[in-house]
């Protein structure tokens, strides 16, 4: 079963306004995020962008850019425009900020929807080392089921204890593991068709998350595991974390694959 990863970039991010171009280790950062993700098990890689200069700077590297309208309102519409046209069964939304994205955590989030084909949707989670934070709300809980299918995300700690514990210094003090919702998806294409012709409800407006859509549709999300820690790049000061993850990684590859062509796959 075929897979397609569909990177949404755009220029105005307004903590960080150019950042899919922001140089890392002396490329694009979106330059990087393809090429992580074409060492995954997927049969193409889209960069989705209503920016001429992104898909101009995409192309010059061998990536292939699909442009798009200029008024989506997030990533997840952007990604269901290019997906309408796709033959592939299952789209993957990874972020183009994600200089350092493992293709162990894309193969994760595919392979649960190869394996059930009644599972419309997969992210992935990690466990939180940081006791300080549970309580940051920038930082999105998770918490599943037996059959490791989300029960909630938000943005407040979750599962809250009403025990003294949960205030402790030390962690987890409460006796469970806390978990940080890590955004990649893998949707079943015909699901996410629907999903975004659905309105937002009630609760996604309240935390701001979009996954709580899903949920409220009455559809199954697999939790999977990280393998790796992974750092988005929302400001310019994440750039050297982000750089220090990635040449641990590129130590890790070896060089016939680290080394592969930058050509454009079809």
């Amino acid at each position: 079963m075929s897979a397609t990863v569909i990177i949404p970039a755009r220029m105005a991010a307004s903590r960080f306004p150019g950042k899919p171009l922001a140089t890392i280790l002396g490329k694009p950062m979106i330059e990087w995020v393809v090429l992580r993700c074409r060492m995954a098990a997927v049969s193409r890689v889209i960069v989705a962008t209503d920016s001429p200069e992104i898909a101009d700077v995409v192309r010059r590297f061998g990536g292939e850019v699909a442009l798009t309208r200029g008024d989506h309102e997030n990533g997840t519409s952007r990604i269901a425009e290019v997906a309408a046209d796709l033959d592939d069964d299952i789209v993957v939304n990874v972020q183009g900020d994600e200089p350092a994205i493992h293709p162990d955590d894309i193969n994760a989030v595919v392979q649960p929807l190869r394996d059930h084909a009644a599972l419309p949707m997969a992210t992935l989670a990690e466990p939180i080392a940081n006791h300080t934070d549970v309580f940051d709300p920038n930082m999105v809980k998770v918490v599943w089921d037996q059959n490791r299918h989300a029960l909630y995300f938000s943005r407040a700690p979750i599962p809250y204890t009403k025990h003294d514990g949960m205030q402790a210094p030390t962690f987890p003090a409460v006796g469970h593991r806390y978990y940080r919702h890590v955004g990649i998806y893998a949707y079943r294409k015909s699901f996410l068709l629907d999903y975004v012709a659905r309105p937002a409800c009630d609760l996604e407006r309240i935390e701001g998350l979009e996954q709580l859509r899903a949920l409220h549709m009455g559809a199954s999300i697999y939790v999977g595991l990280a393998s790796r820690p992974s750092i988005g790049v929302d400001t310019p000061a994440d750039v050297p974390r982000a750089e220090n993850l990635l040449r641990t990684y590129l130590a890790e590859t070896a060089p016939s694959t680290r080394n592969q062509p930058t050509t454009e796959r079809r």
